[in-house]
């Protein structure tokens, strides 16, 4: 009955915790200002006990590291703001609102011109027209949404990269990245491999004939990989490898279902994919500054939920003439491993 509760606690946490972290962007200049007359304050303080022991050098660069510090803050404050507001502007506004338009405003627009056209003619306008709308809307996607859909995905990854560093550094200080860069290329190359086999996986789960049971897994699956896709910013700014991150999520489960599930259900509202894609490209600058926030529940759970174990197994066969990433046990896995962060300075 504990375990249940725990269970259950920590699944409410983690959803209250990606919703609540999403406030960042609103406070988020309240807290800045704040830092920064702290900081003045004790620096003119510091500049006056100097004045008073040594000459007029030192107080002068007491001040001008201050401002340094000030402008480094704003600039990662501002960095924030703007890679959001231009994701939102480039999926919302631009992607999804063409989408929106042509689906809504034109094609609705040229079937009335073309059924006035042929008033007299109802039943070949009608045919004419039953032809001619998947036509156009073929023509529209292969045109313009297609080529637009990948452009902003490259364009996303970097934007979304931007908004993870700039929140790292404005919380938690300079990264730490792994320190060798082979490691970090195996270790990005593997990640990728990882996440887009746990997606297949999840849409072979979805085909389990019992029934709702394929429908929850595929659920739990998609939770899993979003809260993946949220933390891993930070932790890899941690210098967190990825065997360390997927043993935590595994161990720490129900949180990380509960942190998945608002945008899980977000994306899958749409019965398109390429309108989903483009509500995860608006929403999910947010889930990574609520994962940059959060502080994840860790329960000492005796049944971890072992599911990216499959596709690691299928990734260090496809990859056991290169590299293979083994996944060392830990010795108290519920327990995050202690990493020091060093500030800015």
């Amino acid at each position: 009955m504990d375990d249940f509760y725990s269970i259950c606690n920590a699944t409410f946490r983690g959803c209250v915790d990606s919703i609540k972290g999403i406030t960042v962007l609103f406070y988020l200049d309240r807290e800045v200002n704040k830092k920064l007359s702290s900081r003045s304050s004790r620096s003119k303080s510091t500049s006056n006990e100097r004045l008073n022991l040594t000459a007029t050098p030192p107080a002068t660069t007491v001040r001008r590291s201050g401002i340094s510090k000030e402008a480094t803050k704003r600039e990662e404050e501002s960095m924030v703001w703007w890679r959001v507001l231009q994701c939102c502007l480039l999926n919302g506004g631009v992607f999804l609102g063409s989408i929106i338009i042509f689906e809504y405003i034109i094609l609705p627009g040229l079937k009335t011109i073309f059924t006035l056209m042929l008033s007299n003619e109802s039943s070949f306008g009608s045919n004419v027209w039953g032809w001619m709308q998947p036509f156009l809307s073929l023509i529209f996607r292969m045109i313009w949404v297609l080529p637009l859909f990948a452009l902003s995905k490259i364009v996303n990854s970097l934007w979304f990269q931007d908004i993870a560093d700039s929140a790292y550094k404005f919380r938690k200080g300079r990264p730490q990245l792994i320190p060798s860069i082979s490691k970090l290329i195996a270790d990005t190359l593997f990640s990728l491999l990882v996440q887009g086999l746990f997606l297949v996986q999840s849409m072979l789960v979805s085909l389990l004939p019992v029934s709702y049971l394929g429908s929850i897994l595929c659920f739990i699956h998609m939770c899993l990989l979003y809260s993946l896709y949220s933390f891993e910013y930070k932790w890899f700014n941690m210098g967190w490898e990825l065997h360390k991150r997927l043993t935590y999520i595994e161990y720490n489960w129900p949180y990380f279902v509960g942190f998945g599930v608002p945008l899980a259900v977000m994306t899958q509202l749409p019965n398109s994919y390429i309108v989903s894609g483009c509500v995860f490209s608006i929403l999910f600058p947010l889930f990574i500054l609520s994962g940059n926030e959060a502080t994840p529940v860790s329960t000492i759970n005796q049944y971890p939920l072992k599911l990216f174990s499959p596709v690691v197994a299928i990734s260090n066969t496809l990859f056991s003439r290169t590299m293979t990433v083994h996944r060392t046990p830990v010795s108290h896995p519920a327990t995050p491993p202690t990493l020091k962060t060093t500030k800015v300075k």
